[in-house]
């Protein structure tokens, strides 16, 4: 089976879709909040990388939450 999450609303006009998002867009395709996203983080529930300051969130690490929550 296979999730996917809907990055529309990062993409702008023309635009590729990123592949590390913010934690703030990650948070918008999941539909939840900024703070909720960061805790999911926090717990290691949801994979987030460090770029130099930056704390980005593969493209694909909501739809593989999503999945082992639906697992579970």
């Amino acid at each position: 089976m296979s999730i996917t999450v809907d990055i529309a609303p990062l993409v702008e006009a023309g635009d590729p879709a990123p592949v590390l998002p913010t934690v703030e867009e990650a948070a918008r395709c999941l539909r939840i909040g900024r703070t909720t996203c960061y805790a999911l983080i926090r717990t290691g529930e949801l994979e987030s990388l460090t770029i130099g300051g930056l704390r980005r969130v593969p493209a694909d690490a909501p739809a593989a939450y999503l999945a082992r929550r639906r697992a579970a």
